[in-house]
């Protein structure tokens, strides 16, 4: 049990996990703490995390590790807020406690707090070997009003297995981030010897547990995992996070009633998998907790900065998506003269109306954000988004590459070079899949009037999309961020130096396309433009690393409408 504050009791939020966040005025005396030491050693092993900002209030996170791996007595935690990195002007003070129900992470929704304000924060956990600290993290909260430009670090796709995070590390190094938005894949559910199995033989970088993970024991370890990395320590510690998962925080292709990566036959019920999923997810991340009466798995919500913009943070798997239909199981084994017809078969069903992506409870709530974000002035309505929103269909591939080139394919590349005749999308897991839900969505913006700059990660590689619905109107603009470090379609298409160009003469919607690479993007949002900065990392092989800024993209506010992209 937490120790309150009788002074601060009503200001406490019941949205810190069950853990008390009983703030003290500055220069206030210390609460006292006469609770019984943790019986045994213990350490701070995953550093410190804070999310999910408001003007008044942020997630903090931390974990304590037990030295004894089967420790079932509660561990007793302290924390401090100061406005000073020395935490020596204290403005806030929590009690809580690690136990073993929710793996021993805690998360305390610091209240009392003010507006666009920087803070340092710090644990302290009370052991009988005496007391131990946390390293100090970083974190601010979001304006109340007026306009102040804000800059964002976008990523997603951080695998283990493929490299060192050297974009973790980048972002570590940065002290003016508002927040680092991470649109999903935070971690890969696959083994040692899955995605990513010949790159970790040759770094000697294993997932841990070895297996796949299933069970609530699994996703707790490989979480673990991930946060014990130095660099994902330092990015987490650096600014407050703005978190949404996508499928691979689950299983590949997830969806509401299932996934491609799930095997009920050997892996058991998926509502059971799901639930371990989320439940380590909302342990280990700092993320606030789901609103009572909401499914366990809904984590949309939303975050206004100022006047400025609002920033909604989608949940696309779990919730409300539709069964998942796909180019591989449904051309398995079609003879060649009959996949268009066939083809044309699984496009009609692509774009049933019944289709969601979000579901209907979701896509209410968006509207609605997106009317009351337009009404009350926001100059940009934000989307944290997790799959390509905008209209892809391959280059044709039998036209563009060279007899050589088409050669040199091989595996799912090799069969895409007949199917991009078709003219049609190619990736039915992203809102290609979903049609008419992208065309609601649209109707949604237009009927706000939203100026729509959408965010989003899953490919791997770097993209600057315009959104058009199908009549054609510009609904808004789309920035995707290429991956921490697993690999995009330039590592699998061999000899095309030129695919990032094939992709962008043939889409409308696409402007820009790189293939290659690692990096993340830092988006400035001012009340008259939104900049996207592309970056990358030279290198994801090796620890030391060079930074550089491949690209630059802008749209401006357009009296009631917004511009279309242009070069930075």
């Amino acid at each position: 049990m937490s120790r309150f504050s009788r002074r601060h009791f009503l200001g406490f939020s019941a949205g810190a996990a069950g853990l008390a966040a009983c703030a003290t005025p500055a220069g206030g005396d210390p609460l006292a703490d006469n609770r019984p030491a943790f019986p045994g050693e213990a350490s701070f092993d995953h550093g410190v995390a804070s999310g999910d900002p408001l003007s008044d209030r942020v997630i903090l996170w931390t974990r304590v590790t037990p030295a004894d791996e089967d420790a079932t007595a509660p561990v007793p935690v302290s924390l401090i807020v100061a406005r000073d990195a020395g935490l020596t002007d204290i403005v806030g003070q929590a009690l809580a406690e690690a136990t073993p129900g929710r793996d021993f992470t805690v998360k305390v929704d610091m209240t009392g707090l003010d507006p666009a304000t920087q803070y340092f924060y710090r644990f302290t956990a009370k052991t009988a070997a005496g007391d131990i600290t946390s390293p100090v993290g970083r974190t601010k909260t979001l304006a109340a009003s007026g306009t102040d430009p804000v800059k964002f670090a976008v990523i997603s796709c951080s695998n283990w297995q493929f490299g060192y995070f050297n974009v973790y590390d980048d972002l570590g190094r940065m002290n003016d981030l508002d927040a680092i938005i991470h649109l999903g894949d935070y971690f890969y559910e696959y083994g040692v010897d899955g995605y990513g199995a010949e790159t970790a033989q040759e770094l000697g970088r294993f997932h841990e547990p070895p297996m796949e993970v299933i069970t609530l024991g699994d996703y707790r370890m490989r979480h673990a995992q991930y946060k014990s990395d130095p660099k994902a320590q330092a990015a987490h510690a650096a600014a407050p996070w703005l978190c949404t998962w996508d499928d691979h925080e689950s299983t590949n292709n997830a969806y509401r009633t299932g996934a491609e990566n799930h095997q009920p036959e050997t892996e058991g019920n998926w509502t059971d998998r799901k639930q371990a999923a989320v439940q380590a997810y909302m342990e280990w991340m700092p993320v606030r907790d789901v609103t009572a009466g909401r499914d366990y798995s809904a984590i949309y919500r939303q975050f206004d900065f100022g006047d400025l913009a609002t920033v909604f943070c989608l949940e696309s798997r779990l919730t409300g998506r539709s069964d998942e239909i796909s180019w591989g199981a449904e051309l398995a084994g079609v003879a060649p003269e009959e996949v268009p017809d066939k083809a044309m078969e699984v496009m009609g069903r692509v774009s049933d109306e019944s289709r969601t992506m979000l579901g209907g409870v979701q896509e209410a709530w968006l509207d609605k954000g997106l009317k009351s974000s337009v009404s009350s002035g926001k100059a940009w309505q934000v989307l944290a988004n997790q799959v390509i929103m905008a209209n892809v269909k391959p280059p044709n591939l039998v036209e563009a590459l060279t007899p050589k080139q088409q050669a040199a394919q091989t595996g799912y590349v090799a069969g895409m070079i007949p199917f991009s005749q078709l003219g049609l999308p190619f990736n039915l897991d992203a809102w290609d899949g979903f049609p008419a839900a992208r065309e609601r969505l649209y109707n949604s913006a237009a009927t706000a009037g939203a100026r729509l700059v959408t965010f989003t990660g899953d490919t791997h590689t770097a993209w600057a999309n315009e959104l058009h619905d199908k009549a054609g109107a510009l609904r808004g603009v789309e920035f995707g961020c290429t991956s921490v470090t697993s690999p995009g379609m330039g590592k699998y298409v061999k000899d095309v130096p030129d695919l990032g160009e094939m992709f962008a003469e043939a889409n409308e919607d696409v402007e820009w396309f790189d293939p290659n690479g690692h990096g993340y993007i830092l988006v400035t949002l001012d009340a008259d433009a939104v900049t996207a900065d592309y970056f990358k990392v030279s290198t994801v092989l090796e620890e030391t690393y060079s930074t550089e800024k491949v690209a630059s993209f802008v749209t401006r506010r357009d009296g009631e409408a917004m511009t279309a992209l242009a070069k930075a």
